[in-house]
């Protein structure tokens, strides 16, 4: 099943969803951060209504319910969608975030732009060329620049936002309901 041209970003739809599902069933999670709780909500939802699901990852008007931090924490939630990653196949995901107006973050939000490839297609250049693709995204809703953050052993990410012209702001400690932990935050101006 082709439903996109190599290297793209699609909006998550019901042709595409077979493979989204094979992935998380491998064991692969789109989230980094509670990724098994994230892979079990997933495929609670796509068996309860797959097109809510799916709709569920378009929500650019933030009418979405409030999110559950890894801590059970509810808060508000942000403007925001989520892209799959396709080249001809399922790749992985890329997810955009936002508060309009302004391009600060609450302490709970781990970035503007978060991204996740299977592991069967990582070091071809997915996740590069989808935050590469999503740039012009983040430009048109009005932001300066992109925040995205990774854990300080995590080069390849590390990479990818090196090679989209980010730089590193700062080391970080998370906000408590991810843990305390240290990451690193980096900055893409647009």
């Amino acid at each position: 099943m082709d439903t996109g041209t190599s290297g793209t970003l699609i909006r998550p739809r019901r042709e595409a969803l077979g493979e989204y599902v094979a992935a998380l069933e491998s064991g692969w999670s789109p989230a980094n951060v509670a990724g098994d709780a994230v892979v079990r909500a997933h495929l609670a939802a796509i068996g309860r209504d797959a097109d809510a699901f799916l709709e569920s990852l378009h929500d650019p008007e933030a009418r979405g319910a409030p999110i559950a931090l890894p801590d059970g924490t509810n808060v508000p939630r942000l403007p925001g969608y989520t892209r799959w990653i396709w080249d001809g196949g399922f790749c992985g995901a890329v997810h955009f975030r936002w508060q309009p107006g302004t391009a600060a973050l609450p302490s709970h939000v781990l970035g503007h732009v978060g991204y996740a490839v299977v592991p069967w297609k990582r070091g071809r250049g997915h996740a590069r060329r989808a935050l590469a693709l999503l740039l012009p995204e983040a430009r048109a809703v009005g932001l300066p620049h992109v925040d995205l953050t990774t854990d300080p052993e995590n080069i390849a990410s590390q990479r990818v936002i090196l090679a989209q012209g980010g730089y590193l702001v700062e080391r970080f400690r998370k906000d408590a309901a991810y843990g305390g932990q240290e990451g690193l935050l980096f900055r893409i101006p647009l």
